[in-house]
């Protein structure tokens, strides 16, 4: 039973489908089974057991994350199921009136060490969301020094870089901005507010356990701030995660990454896991020779701790603790952050700590009734430099959630109901190198200092009904009363639907809320000589997301394979603008004008196979409208890839001696603004500029030993390049510098190669 014993906090709604149990009459003879499989010790779930019909080779599948199956019934049937799992004695069952089965499987303490890793699906046929999952085994077929290089093989989430100076990176979902998508740490809200430009290099790749994609609407647990969908990142567990493993990774460019991971079991009930990440580059590196650095000097320091405790008896707790020290400089070659002002140059100095902890109590003889704490807490602080700007901020966050879930009669109809508290200190100085004519000492300090303390006492319910054949609802709403801006009321609803146990509907729809922090979502535009114009009176903002997925599960040439597609519309009744189409000069930041629109449509296509044995491959199409009113005049969002397509090749020889993997990305036209200093005839869609179409091919090769592999790959095989990514480079303190329109590689191949050792 998974409720919050051993992972507080799972992906949406996998933990309902865990716990939401029905009896089904033995008569509906091809009404599917359902259950769930745990370890007979600690009631642990146990991802991965195999489970079959007894004397049928049709009816086969395997447990989920949360130790639960659905099991289709074969015509003429037995009533009996055999369960497996690696490192446990077999179990077979044989069925009562209820078609809920919980199996708890006892350990074989007579087995010897054996290693077996399967492939899973990529796309759960479980959750009600539209979730694609991405493991451990994809993160090993591209570099994946950092969470920014997590997504080379998957076609969902777009990765660009924000600017061709402080190798800040962002991530895309919808077609809507990363600031949009809610980044959760093992379930828990994480790496949001003044974090957004450079998060995605602050969780290493060899720390992920699995990444969950979820589009459209999540589960109101996870707060109000969700608007295009959920990336949710497990980090590895304390009790599952190898004894050792050590990885180095060096590229062509200078850069170099080790990590080194270490987990123990002090006892029965205990175990942690000590998760530790250096990088450094040192090379100043221009390829394209423009004077700029093609990627900046940088140095990090990264480390986390996970501790988790389980009792035997119910009561699971869990604490973890982070730190991070970056350092960064980028700019012209000549550049030196002693002695600024003769050259351009950026600098970045970050200090991180994260905390938190989670508990929970479940209840005995009731696995569907549980209670649980979590409190998380982050400081996050740094002082950076673009040029002659400053921008330095501070950012307190400290998060509690409690949370109750049981059952309303049968298992059919669970909920869970809930607190929370948010807590936001906000502190940013944007100093731009000018003051204006006129302008007193108390209008200065209020342009360039933006301070906000947000106070969110909040409260949700959410509820789940599962039949035992086909259907599943979950509707949740919550109420928070924001400080600054009064009651914020969030409705979500999901729906999945199984028109049979290979085709399934599903759908979404819900509110996000969200408060902007337009200095930190728009930093690239710090590169450049365009003047921040912010408006001191921003309002929140406010969107709906309607959508849904069909997923079709079907065999060929013998082996499964899966064709997925979805729609979703998000629309905007208020939205923060950057406009950098009315005034080339300014990047103005402005709410969206009354009656004005700002929408996003995104539509994708992607088909999964395996041809031959040993061989996976993926192709995705996918097609997005984001667009929104500029001084009155709807146009489409600046750098957005209307359309894209995308094809992954990955082979494994027998016993995984040796895996290779190819990816093709193909970028569509995609609109630019125009260069500060441009001429710019007005706000028409034809008087635009177009980024060309271009592909980047990427190819790894890995070499499996008994306790090592060997890895060497090549990004960006054609050497293709953006030209001149820097506009005015040659002045980089003059009226026409921009090095935010970026659409491109900048530096051209990069080779790498690495090592990875590990001891299970």
């Amino acid at each position: 039973m998974t409720s919050f014993s051993g992972r507080l906090v799972v992906p949406m709604l996998s933990l309902w489908l865990g716990s939401t149990h029905l009896a089904l009459a033995q008569s509906d003879a091809l009404a599917p089974v359902r259950g769930q499989v745990t370890d007979a010790a600690s009631s642990a779930p146990l991802p991965g057991a195999v489970v079959r019909w007894l004397g049928s080779a049709d009816g086969v599948t395997t447990t989920d994350a949360a130790g639960t199956f659905s099991l289709v019934r074969p015509a003429r049937a037995t009533n009996q199921l055999i369960i497996n799992s690696l490192s446990y004695l077999p179990d077979t069952i044989t069925l009562s009136d209820n078609a809920y089965v919980r199996v708890a499987l006892r350990r074989n303490t007579e087995l010897g060490e054996v290693k077996v890793e399967g492939r899973t699906q990529s796309y759960s046929a479980l959750t009600p969301t539209n979730t694609q999952v991405i493991t451990s085994r994809d993160l090993t077929k591209s570099a994946c020094c950092n969470l920014a290089e997590s997504f080379e093989t998957n076609a969902s989430v777009e990765v660009s870089t924000t600017d061709a100076v402080s190798g800040a990176k962002q991530i895309q979902l919808l077609g809507l901005d990363g600031a949009y998508s809610l980044m959760t740490v093992d379930n828990l809200p994480a790496l949001r507010g003044l974090s957004t430009p450079y998060r995605l290099g602050y969780l290493s790749g060899t720390w992920i356990d699995g990444i969950d994609i979820i589009k459209g609407m999540g589960s109101v647990v996870s707060g109000y701030e969700s608007i295009s969908g959920q990336v949710n990142v497990r980090l590895k567990e304390p009790e599952k995660s190898e004894r050792l493993l050590f990885n180095a990774y060096a590229n062509d460019l200078g850069k170099f990454d080790l990590n080194l991971n270490v987990s123990a079991q002090p006892s029965e009930k205990l175990s942690t896991a000590l998760l530790l990440h250096t990088d450094h580059l040192g090379n100043r590196v221009d390829r394209n020779k423009d004077g700029f650095l093609d990627l900046p000097l940088a140095t990090q320091y990264n480390l986390f701790n996970k501790w988790k405790y389980k009792s035997g008896k119910g009561i699971v707790s869990e604490l973890g603790l982070g730190a991070l020290r970056e350092t960064r400089q980028g700019g012209q070659m000549g550049f030196r952050e002693n002695n600024p002002g003769t050259y351009y140059g950026t600098t970045l100095t970050t200090d991180r700590y994260t905390g938190y902890s989670k508990t929970s109590y479940t209840w005995p003889g009731r696995p569907y009734q549980s209670i649980g704490l979590m409190l998380t807490g982050t400081s996050h602080a740094f002082d950076s430099r673009y040029g002659l700007r400053t921008y330095d901020g501070t950012q307190r966050t400290g998060l509690g959630t409690l949370m109750f879930q049981s059952i309303i009669g049968t298992t059919a109809h669970t909920y869970r109901l809930g607190v929370s508290y948010l807590h936001d200190d906000y502190r940013e100085v944007l100093r731009q190198g000018f003051t204006y004519v006129n302008e007193t000492p108390a209008q200065q300090y209020a342009r360039e200092h933006r301070n906000r303390f947000e106070r969110v006492p909040g409260a949700f319910a959410e509820y789940t009904y599962q039949n035992a054949r086909n259907l599943t609802l979950v509707g949740g709403l919550r109420v928070d009363r924001h400080n600054l801006y009064g009651w914020v009321l969030t409705p979500r609803l999901n729906a999945k639907y199984d028109v049979t146990p290979s085709t399934i509907l599903r759908g979404a729809a819900g509110r996000g809320f969200r408060v902007a922090n337009p200095i930190a979502e728009n930093a690239g535009m710090l590169v450049s000589s365009r003047t921040f114009v912010i408006d001191q009176n921003l309002r929140p903002e406010r969107a709906w997301n309607v959508g849904g997925s069909f997923t079709q599960y079907f065999t060929l040439a013998g082996r499964q394979a899966t064709f997925v597609t979805d729609y979703y519309y998000t629309w905007f009744q208020n939205q923060v603008v950057a406009d950098s189409y009315t005034d080339p000069s300014q990047l103005i930041l402005t709410n969206l004008a009354p009656g004005g629109r700002s929408f996003s449509r995104s539509f994708q296509a992607e088909v999964q196979v395996e041809p031959v044995k040993g061989l996976q491959a993926k192709a995705a199409y996918k097609y997005l409208d984001v667009r929104t009113d500029y001084s009155g005049v709807l146009l489409p969002r600046p750098l957005t890839v209307p359309h894209r397509a995308f094809v992954n090749l990955g082979y494994a020889s027998a016993f995984d001696k040796w895996r290779g993997d190819f990816t093709v990305q193909w970028y569509g036209q995609r609109p630019l603004a125009p260069h500060p200093g441009a001429h710019h005839g007005g706000l028409a869609e034809s008087d635009l500029p177009l980024a060309p179409r271009f592909a980047l091919l990427n190819a790894q090769l890995t070499r499996a030993f008994k306790r090592f592999e060997l890895y060497a790959g090549v990004e960006n095989l054609t050497n293709y390049r953006q030209p001149n990514p820097i506009a005015g480079a040659a002045q980089p303190f003059g009226p026409n510098f921009d090095a935010a329109m970026v659409w491109g590689p900048t530096y051209g191949r990069l080779t790498y190669a690495g090592l990875r050792f590990k001891i299970e």
